[in-house]
């Protein structure tokens, strides 16, 4: 007698009031050849996501696990939220929007269940995100390549799916500032890839505001490498070696000149440029003293204010 694979779909919710209900029906139409589980986790929504996720978990009690955080927490902090509640013995990740096509999570599901692999993220031929997001995603793909030791070749897809292994020892990971793809790439080196087809977004726009990238980055730079603080020493050694420079090329002027001026402008520049490397560098060591006092103080990842769970 062949059994269901036990399945979660986490979906961080972030109003999406236009397009949640209809991606949850359509999920457990296209799934039931599975026993599925949908994780909604409303993220701070400001329209009507919250009450439209409480029918769905009303609607569908054997389904659907709704909770509502507190406060918005960024899409990390959701799916964290997810995986610490889903009950699966694989997950996956997926935005609220249709850019993931609903037809795909069959092919991770097939992939992660036939293959030696803890993850399968998904790549695409054409990306249909802004041009803003996209210059954002080269840019975060660029510095996770030489931070976090992740493969050349692999693109860090939101739409990914995760084995229990691989959950439990995500959700291990109790500091407040989680960078999934940071945990993923530190537990596992048994990582899938499939090639799928990304959707322009039919409702709303993106909930990624430059901020939140940068509150994103800041996440991988500090929070899962020290490679700033190397960089900051390999600056101030740039900086006074090329102070030295400076200092023997005046002296060998005012030498062979003796009635050359003294540059003031040249100090000024000087001053100002190496003013601004200490600074940068004082600044980075704060950035890691400030989120280790934060960490001290047991901020939480997220608060769950409601939950809907009948399993």
């Amino acid at each position: 007698m062949n059994t269901k694979t036990n399945i979660s779909i986490i979906i961080p919710v972030y109003n999406s009031e236009n397009s949640i209900a209809k991606l949850v029906e359509t999920l457990i139409r296209e799934l039931e050849n599975y026993n599925t589980e949908i994780v909604l986790i409303n993220d701070g929504s400001v329209d009507d996501s919250e009450k439209i996720c409480e029918d769905l978990g009303s609607r569908y009690p054997n389904e659907v696990v709704f909770c509502s955080l507190a406060k918005n927490v960024g899409e990390h902090n959701a799916v964290m939220a997810g995986l610490n509640e889903c009950s699966g013995d694989f997950a996956i990740i997926m935005d609220d929007d249709f850019q993931n096509p609903i037809s795909e999570v069959h092919k991770i599901i097939h992939e992660i269940e036939n293959k030696d692999v803890d993850v399968v993220y998904t790549y695409y031929d054409k990306k249909e995100h802004a041009f803003f997001r996209n210059v954002g995603s080269k840019f975060n793909d660029f510095v996770a390549a030489k931070m976090l030791d992740k493969p050349k070749d692999l693109y860090l897809s939101s739409f990914k799916g995760v084995n229990r292994f691989l959950i439990n020892e995500i959700i291990k990971y109790k500091q407040p500032f989680p960078y999934i793809d940071g945990l993923i790439l530190r537990s596992t080196s048994k990582i899938g890839k499939i090639k799928v087809d990304h959707h322009k977004r039919n409702e709303g726009k993106s909930g990624y505001t430059l901020s939140k990238l940068v509150s994103l980055w800041s996440n991988m730079f500090i929070n899962f490498s020290i490679l700033p603080l190397r960089l900051s020493i390999i600056l101030g050694f740039t900086s006074a070696i090329l102070g030295f420079v400076f200092a023997i090329i005046s002296l060998i002027e005012k030498l062979l000149n003796p009635d050359i001026p003294t540059g003031y402008s040249a100090i000024i520049i000087t001053v100002t440029i190496f003013s601004g490397i200490i600074l940068i560098s004082i600044g980075g060591i704060g950035e890691y003293l400030g989120r280790l006092f934060i960490a001290q103080t047991n901020k939480p990842q997220y608060i769950i204010r409601k939950k809907i769970k009948n399993k």
